[in-house]
């Protein structure tokens, strides 16, 4: 019995390694640069194959889009739910264990964090609202995650859960955005980091509030 070959590609290059070529280096364009501005010439030449090629393998520029999305929003949102399901422990509260989980999750492919978090997806688009439900479900569980901290020191106020859920997506954003600009920093440099951080928050709170 022969073994067969893989599927043909370019350049004697497998098709499913060429697609995942593709799809590596159109996540970190639309990472970088965002939907509107990123083109498919661009995630091309970065492989250095033909527009063509890609439009062949994936469709349109939306469709290569969502091709990236799919795998970027489960990983996300998987490691978002694992944190949240380990049991917490003084040391490693909540928003730490989340943190940690997104910052191994986008270990290799950092940028990934603004394919699903980009401005600039066109209003109504598939593109828009399937990225809309990805981080829906992730706003979801940072208001149980808010709600649940919150009510912890007594403050059951469903406003202010409601703002600490949004103050948190604005945090991790800023987080991911600084850890792009530092690449020696693992996953596990910037738990630490997060947690020193929290922990000279608290600290600083707690000093305004002995002042008072």
């Amino acid at each position: 019995m022969t073994t067969p070959h893989p599927r043909a590609g370019t350049k004697g290059v497998p098709r499913a390694d060429r697609e995942r070529q593709i799809l590596a280096a159109a996540v970190e364009e639309f990472g970088r640069h965002g939907y509107e501005a990123t083109t498919v010439a661009a995630v091309a030449a970065r492989v250095d194959v033909t527009k063509a090629l890609v439009h062949q393998y994936f469709g349109s520029k939306q469709d290569l889009y969502l091709a990236c999305l799919e795998p970027v929003g489960e990983r996300l949102l998987g490691a978002v739910r694992t944190a949240m399901a380990e049991p917490g422990t003084a040391s490693r509260p909540t928003p730490l264990r989340v943190l940690h989980g997104l910052f191994t999750a986008l270990e290799g492919q950092r940028e990934a964090w603004f394919v699903l978090y980009d401005p600039s997806l066109p209003p109504g688009s598939e593109a828009a609202e399937r990225a809309a439900r990805f981080r829906g479900a992730i706003d979801e569980l940072a208001a149980i995650g808010s709600a649940e901290l919150l009510h912890a020191t007594g403050a059951d106020d469903p406003l202010d859960a409601d703002a600490l859920a949004y103050a948190w997506r604005g945090l991790a954003t800023a987080l991911v955005r600084w850890w792009i600009s530092h690449p020696g920093e693992s996953p596990e440099a910037m738990a630490l980091r997060c947690a020193r951080l929290f922990a000279a928050g608290r600290v600083i709170l707690a000093g305004e509030e002995g002042g008072a």
